[in-house]
């Protein structure tokens, strides 16, 4: 392992690399090391403007592939995130192939991510459950955008969710794996956290598809309001109407949960009235 310095602040590396072509876009105000994608990450600033700016084309210290695969990964999200702009999406700058590697510039937001790892998870998960109700309502809206424009989540987890404390605002940051439908699983166990996948995506010749992304709602509910794995009604907080819907969409079997992710917003939708004073959809 390499100890590197840029602007004063310390990350680690597999093997030096020179990073200063980041001085293009300003000062380095932050680094993310501790990537297992191949990407080391980083906060760039100009003084008018800041950056978040993902980097592949180096052996980064918790990345176990090749370069070469990373790059191509890399390069090959930037339509995607083209392709699905929305609101609650980190919004994309441009790409660039720069030192023998690929750079995507984002816009810099001050969301922190709530993954178990960060100390803002358990700061995310002390709010008010109607505030974690309307974060998972912004996550469900960007999916049936996902879903309207034909493409299919993957590796969503909350690693992929920002929160912006001070704005009440829903990021979401990490979008690499989406693919166009229709998929077919020749992975195996396809990339992802267990906590958020379905059983057909650790099946090969599985199909990926909407009725996937139901379950991964699903999941994402019982991680916001439940008991994340543990999904007995006794660890959920939210309204006990909203517990079958989500009990529904991760169900093991591909028959019982809800035939699309319209049809799982609307039955959560039409649960939710009354129990809570907003509806972010």
């Amino acid at each position: 392992m390499v100890i590197q310095y840029i602007d004063g602040i310390t990350y680690r590396m597999k093997a030096p690399f020179d990073m200063s072509f980041l001085h293009k876009f300003g000062s380095v105000f932050k680094v993310f090391d501790d990537q297992d994608s191949g990407n080391i990450c980083f906060g760039v600033g100009d003084g008018a403007n800041r950056y978040f700016i993902k980097f592949a084309g180096t052996e980064t210290a918790e990345y176990s592939g090749t370069t070469k695969n990373a790059i191509e990964r890399l390069r090959a999200s930037v339509p995607v995130y083209q392709a699905l702009r929305h609101k609650n999406l980190i919004k994309l700058i441009s790409a660039e192939d720069i030192n023998e590697g690929v750079a995507v510039i984002f816009e810099w937001t001050d969301a922190l991510c709530i993954h178990r790892q960060y100390g803002s998870r358990l700061k995310f998960m002390s709010l008010p459950v109607e505030t974690r109700m309307n974060v998972f309502n912004d996550i469900l809206a960007f999916h049936l955008h996902v879903v309207k424009l034909g493409y299919v989540a993957i590796d969503f987890y909350d690693g992929s969710i920002m929160y912006d404390f001070e704005k009440s605002e829903t990021i979401i940051c990490d979008i690499d794996f989406y693919k166009k439908q229709p998929i077919i699983n020749e992975m195996g166990r396809m990339w992802g956290s267990s906590r958020f996948m379905s059983p057909e995506e650790f099946v090969a010749g599985s199909a990926i598809d909407e009725i996937t992304n139901v379950f991964l709602m699903g999941a994402t509910a019982f991680a916001f309001l439940g008991g994340e794995l543990d999904r007995s009604i006794s660890k959920w907080v939210g309204d006990k109407r909203l517990y079958p819907i989500a009990l529904k969409a991760v169900s093991e079997n591909r028959e019982d949960r809800f035939p699309s992710l319209a049809e799982f917003a609307s039955a959560w939708k039409e649960a939710a009235i009354g129990g809570f004073e907003t509806y972010r959809m």
